[in-house]
């Protein structure tokens, strides 16, 4: 029985890294001699084991038959007699297939160092086609080592075109889908996830409502981009260098849905888009079971960024109906994170990238005004329910009405 570390903490040691998990493979063991030895078993689909002291996860060598489509249809096998090398070739990349032993010695099979070196994302084996999964992992892996200057290899991008025309990515189910896009939303470049599946077409799979914005233009007075796909990922990237919260940037995404469905006649202009947007926002989400922290932003930044945008000219009623709308008040910490995503749209523009935000000061003045004005006493003893809502209403619109503008 040998142990060898696999994977990611392989990767990103020789990236210089952090190193986030140490994973292991077992090679020439059964499962019954690791439970012997005190590890504990784990998972429902192949054995996996965590190790008494450390609690890493130790996992049998194995094999992979294809037997079914989609990613489910596998049978596997974990016998004694599997092979670092051949559990090593059923991996997806090959900088996540190379192992080191007790030593400290890599092995390395299929040329992962290499690719290191070169920064390509290279599939290990045509067996990269049988798990539609594994497109989703090369576009997080790309928004993960972005800045490092990392591409998809051709040969992988080609494979990953066919397997979309083979219809492979149909077979995605929403959990997956969701789970890789949380992830790759707090990458680096969480953009670059969004473009590579575009650029080998499974964007339009998982994705359509994103897909559809790529070509429909906007008036380029206000977006020099034009195309409000390319907007949109522009926005993205705003978004990650503003904050570093999953659903911000999963908001960002979402704000412009509803371009998609201006008709032709109509272009460059977008009037209405946000009702749109917000239902598109809610079949998105739906679809993907999109957790309820992402979707009530998203459908916040959706229906409101506009009005944001034009907070300076805004008068005291629209800016306190703007708060009560999005529940500012209440909910102070998401309305920051609304500032966040409406600021991301400004700058994800070409040639605004740099460029202050005074909205965003003046909805965060209005909000503090608004929220320093508080029932006194003397309102509670004379006031009852609605009067004295009616009071505080009355008070905060003073309050924005003092603001200097």
């Amino acid at each position: 029985m040998q142990s060898f570390l696999v994977g990611g903490a392989v990767r990103d040691a020789l990236l210089g890294l952090p190193v986030r998990e140490r994973d292991w493979v077992v090679v020439g063991a059964r499962p019954d001699e690791l439970l012997r030895l005190g590890y504990r078993q784990v998972g429902r689909d192949f054995p996996v084991f965590l190790h008494p002291d450390t609690h890493e996860e130790y996992a049998l060598a194995r094999r992979e038959r294809k037997t079914g489509p989609g990613y489910r249809g596998f049978e596997v096998s974990f016998a004694p007699e599997v092979t670092l090398t051949d559990d090593l070739g059923r991996r997806d990349l090959t900088i996540n297939a190379i192992a080191q032993d007790a030593g400290g010695a890599l092995i390395d099979p299929y040329g992962g160092r290499a690719d290191l070196e070169r920064r390509l994302l290279r599939h290990v084996s045509d067996a990269f086609a049988e798990d539609p999964v594994r497109i989703l992992r090369v576009a997080r892996f790309a928004a993960r080592l972005a800045p490092l200057g990392f591409r998809v290899a051709p040969q992988t991008q080609a494979l990953m075109q066919r397997m979309v025309t083979a219809g492979e990515v149909d077979a995605l189910v929403a959990e997956r889908v969701w789970q890789e896009t949380a992830k790759a939303l707090a990458e680096p470049e969480p953009q670059r996830f969004f473009s590579v599946l575009r650029e080998c077409g499974a964007l339009a799979v998982v994705y359509p409502e994103i897909d559809r914005l790529f070509g429909v233009p906007q008036p380029p007075r206000w977006h020099p981009e034009v195309d409000t796909g390319v907007h949109v990922l522009l926005v993205v990237a705003a978004a990650a260098a503003l904050s570093p919260l999953a659903r911000v940037r999963f908001a960002a995404l979402t704000h412009d849905l509803g371009k998609g469905s201006t008709p032709r006649e109509r272009w460059p202009r977008h009037q209405g888009h946000e009702q749109e947007s917000v239902r598109l926002v809610g079949v998105l989400a739906d679809r993907l079971r999109v957790p309820n922290e992402f979707r009530e932003l998203a459908l916040l930044v959706a229906r409101w960024h506009g009005i944001c945008h034009r907070a300076l000219e805004l008068r005291p009623g629209s800016l306190l109906e703007l708060l009560e709308r999005t529940d500012a008040l209440r909910r102070p910490e998401r309305f920051a994170e609304f500032l966040l995503a409406c600021e991301a749209d400004m700058r994800g523009r070409t040639g605004f990238e740099a460029r202050d935000y005074p909205q965003g000061a003046r909805l965060r003045a209005a909000l503090a005004a608004a929220q320093a004005v508080v029932p006194g006493a003397a309102e509670r003893a004379m006031l009852a329910g609605p009067a004295i809502a009616a009071a505080l209403r009355a008070r905060r619109l003073a309050a924005l009405a003092a603001l200097p503008h």
